[in-house]
């Protein structure tokens, strides 16, 4: 065996990080594990082959996809062989050879054919079979993870998982599992090292706005017109008023408590349809939320959020208990299903499935792709390699005729196909690729039939006949097929592929890519990275490429931030990482590195439009920008950040809070004071003359305090708050790392770590663990963001009491991380770490009653003015 792995011989030359990682490859391996990040096109795949040839033993490689799984053949045969004959590779499970390349599916598959997990264990020791290769190991679910740790287990085995995209928004559990399968991460390669190293090319993401048609528009407006008078009607609906107010929770709030906190969303959402609804609420009711009788209480807003709360209990959750009512509650659910805001037990009032389900496949997106590739070829040219990537086909819009293209109302293959072939200067250059059907133009069978072997095709003219050819061939040559538009495609003969997600969406190679048009809404937000990776990989023959990545949106005019499809985008970018387009230069994941704007007003969609295909076409000004952004960058960092968010700059908005200090104290209170004292000595002169001096000085301090004392006091406090908030979160972060450290959840020693923040130029405060791995740096931000983030519903608050704190309205109310609140005792040690940088403070217990009116508390009533929205965890080149 180790004599034909020993055949395996690279032809090419190593990268740079491929010749370290190979370096310390022995190192790595003495714990029978090696866990490896790095970006698609980074050439993970090929360093694979050559750790198996390295570990030299007989080997399963899990891929995925089919895709995936061939091209792991493809690229050992052509990376390593001379004359592409390396035999001894399988397919399949039941028959392996020294190097076997299945699914992760087959090998599941393949566990429950055995009735016991002894039996499956010990096939891999008669086969011998002593290392695993997890490629894209980000997709291990849970099903799967299972059949590989039954292996595991057993065995001491050789892991080697290769992956772009490590699960760290997965529930802890869920990444714990990861872990215990992958091993800890030993080496972790990022894009701009990549880019730094031409191993990848410049690249930039790109937003395309699309307003919805009148249809769409239609749509929109009357359910929201017919949803606003739902409301009004219900707030003053007698009978509706009456039937809350019967209900338990509110006639008999004292005996209904243990139900009441197991559910104090549905109470609250109770107390605030009622208090709008002009009744007022007792101080019993409020007593249960933690208030007492001296507090002033703003009762929150009946957003509609509040009102989905309240009718998903009625009408699902609470409803066997409410059997009186049944006849009413039915009322109750019709009427809903007929506003279309009750549908497959869910209520929604803001429209997710009816209206925006509309706006994801919008037919205004098929327009904005045809101005995007319009764009993109007159700026190109014959350099336009462009790729369109989309959920579905949509065969059944295939034979539409010109004349009927603008009825074409779904978004998919075909459709995109029609619309681009009326639109595209040179529309033989356009082909269709998906695993069912393949479309090209007449003029270029001719170069198809020159690059095909011995494969079999037949060719049929489309119905329509506008020159354009489905081709047809047996399951055996879909292969062969999509080599053969590759390869057209990197001629140039193609200029413009539309396919698929599944098919080309992941593993998929073609270098020369440099435009990628995102159609795709289905899945999660990993495969929108992988799919990005097809359009960052270098070009050999072009130098100088730089790749354009499109993300479209629709936008709902009704919603101030865009709507759902908007929302949706920015959280898929929170797992980009890219340069920005701001003045000042940073790599930074995450949509505002293009400074996108918050609110979008629909009169500035086309400005908006307008502005990003200009900066799309400058494609030598993203590659300045990665020059700059890297810089002498060394790593990427996990980091909290603390959006600025006033209007107004940073540095100019604390000039002004510091200024209103100093302004008060030498020009407005010292010209006040003159006139204040001498208006008041000549008003009570006669308090001088009757009482004496000191009766008038105790007068006099009286009226100044009452006078200017607030205004003093408001003008110290805002400059404070502003002023000293990094210096804040930075001992918030050292409480963390001391906790850390003392319940052993750190690898490195605590003396190599320290917790960083700091002000950026444009107000944000950023703040992470500098000296550690990349499993603590991840650790460490997600416990800070829990910290720093809107109270949920954590175990144990942690609250200071301290009067100015309060009184200058900064938060005092804080969830201690879960890490560290699942148990009493890790809560006791972060309590003590807070003592110490934090000053005084309380523990609560929030599963108790006690507890839960405090958390009650602090989540509906209590507003964060440091915090609350403007926390998000990153990832930074630094």
């Amino acid at each position: 065996m180790s004599s034909l792995l020993e055949k395996l011989n690279f032809i090419y030359s190593w990268r740079t990080y491929q010749v370290r990682i190979l370096k310390n490859f022995e190192k790595y391996i003495e714990d029978n594990h090696f866990h490896f990040i790095a970006p698609p096109g980074s050439g993970k795949t090929i360093l694979g082959i050559e750790l198996i040839k390295r570990i030299n033993k007989k080997t399963l490689v899990l891929s995925p996809t089919l895709t995936i799984r061939n091209q792991w053949e493809d690229r050992l045969q052509q990376f390593f062989t001379d004359k592409q004959d390396f035999k001894s590779v399988s397919f399949d499970i039941k028959n392996p050879e020294h190097i076997t390349f299945i699914t992760y599916q087959s090998l599941h598959a393949f566990y429950k054919t055995f009735e016991t997990d002894e039996a499956y264990c010990s096939f891999f020791k008669t086969e011998k079979i002593e290392v695993f290769v997890l490629d894209e190991a980000h997709h291990l679910k849970n099903v799967w993870w299972k059949c590989l740790m039954k292996i595991k287990a057993n065995k001491a085995f050789n892991i080697v998982a290769l992956t772009a995209t490590p699960p760290y928004d997965s529930e802890q559990a869920e990444l714990s599992k990861y872990f215990e399968l992958c091993g800890d991460i030993d080496e972790e390669i990022s894009i701009p090292e990549l880019v730094r190293e031409q191993d990848l090319c410049p690249h930039q993401d790109f937003v395309y706005l699309s307003k919805p048609d009148d249809l769409e528009i239609n749509k929109i407006v009357d359910f929201r017109r017919e949803i606003a008078d739902f409301v009004d009607k219900l707030v003053n609906d007698d009978v509706f008023i009456v039937f809350l107010k019967k209900h338990r929770f509110f006639s008999d709030t004292a005996l209904f408590l243990g139900d009441i906190y197991s559910n104090i969303e549905y109470f609250s959402s109770l107390l605030i349809f009622l208090n709008t609804a002009g009744l007022k609420i007792s101080y019993e009711k409020l007593k249960v939320l933690g208030f007492s009788k001296s507090e002033a209480i703003v009762f929150p807003e009946l957003t509609l959020n509040w009102l989905a709360i309240l009718f998903q209990n009625i009408l699902i959750n609470d409803r066997e208990q409410l059997l009186e009512d049944k006849d009413y509650i039915l009322r109750l659910e019709k009427q809903l299903k007929r506003l279309h805001a009750f549908n497959n037990k869910k209520v929604d009032f803001i429209g997710q499935e009816s209206i925006y389900k509309s706006l994801t496949n919008s037919k205004s997106k098929l327009k904005s792709i045809v101005e995007i590739l319009s764009s993109e070829s007159n700026s190109l040219k014959e350099d336009l390699r462009c790729v369109i990537l989309t959920d579905y086909i949509r065969k059944e819009f295939l034979n539409t005729t010109k004349e009927a293209v603008s009825t074409i109302n779904k978004i998919g293959v075909i459709p995109i196909f029609h619309f681009t072939k009326e639109a595209f200067p040179n529309a033989s250059k356009i082909a269709v690729l998906t695993g069912s059907i393949v479309i090209i133009h007449q003029n270029i069978i001719k170069a198809f039939n020159n690059l095909k072997e011995e494969d079999v095709f037949s060719y049929n003219a489309l119905d329509t006949n506008n020159g354009f050819l489905s081709i047809s061939t047996s399951q055996s040559n879909k292969k062969s097929i999509i080599s053969i538009i590759t390869k057209l495609f990197e001629k140039g003969i193609i200029q413009v592929i539309i396919g698929t997600k599944s098919l080309l969406g992941e593993g998929w190679d073609a270098p020369s890519i440099n435009s990628l048009i995102l159609a795709s809404f289905v899945g999660s937000f990993v495969s929108s990275n992988q799919m990005r990776g097809r359009a960052i990989r270098k070009d050999e023959l072009k130098s100088n490429k730089t790749g354009n990545i499109w993300h479209l949106a629709c936008v709902d005019a009704t919603q101030k931030t865009g709507g759902h499809d908007v929302e949706i985008l920015r959280r898929r970018f929170d797992t980009f990482l890219g340069i920005s387009n701001t003045d000042y230069p940073f790599i930074e994941n995450g949509m505002q590195r293009l400074d996108f704007p918050e609110y979008i007003l629909e009169q500035n969609i086309d400005v908006l439009n307008k502005a990003t295909l200009k900066l799309a076409s400058n494609r030598s000004f993203t590659a300045k920008k990665w020059n700059e952004s890297i810089g002498n960058g060394m790593k990427i960092s996990k980091k909290i950040k603390l959006n600025y968010l006033n209007k107004v700059s940073f540095k100019k908005q604390k000039e002004m809070y510091f200024l209103d200090v100093v302004r008060f104290i030498f020009i407005n209170l010292t010209g006040a004071m003159l006139l204040f004292f001498l208006e008041f000595f000549l008003r009570n002169l006669n308090v001088v003359l009757n009482k004496g001096t000191l009766a008038f000085l105790y007068a006099l301090i009286a009226s100044f305090l009452l006078s200017f004392g607030y205004k003093l006091y408001k003008a110290i406090g805002l400059y404070i708050k502003h002023g000293f908030l990094y210096k804040k979160v930075n001992k918030i972060g050292y409480v963390v790392l001391k906790t850390f450290s003392e319940l052993n959840f750190l690898d490195t020693d605590i003396k190599y770590l320290r917790v960083e923040s700091y002000v950026e130029n444009g107000g944000a405060v950023f703040c992470g663990l500098s000296g550690g791995t990349q499993l603590e740096e991840t650790l460490f931000v997600k416990a800070l963001d829990e910290l720093l983030s809107p109270i949920k519903s954590p175990r144990y608050l942690i609250t200071k009491t301290n009067f100015l704190k309060k009184k200058f309205d900064i938060e005092n109310f804080y969830s201690v991380p879960e890490i560290f609140g699942d148990r009493k005792k890790n809560a006791l040690v972060f309590q003590k770490h807070w003592k110490t940088y934090m000053g005084s403070s309380k523990l609560i217990y929030t599963r108790q009653l006690a507890g839960r009116k405090m958390l009650l508390k602090s989540r509906l009533f209590h507003v964060s003015s440091s915090f609350l929205k403007t926390s998000r965890m990153v990832s930074i080149w630094k």
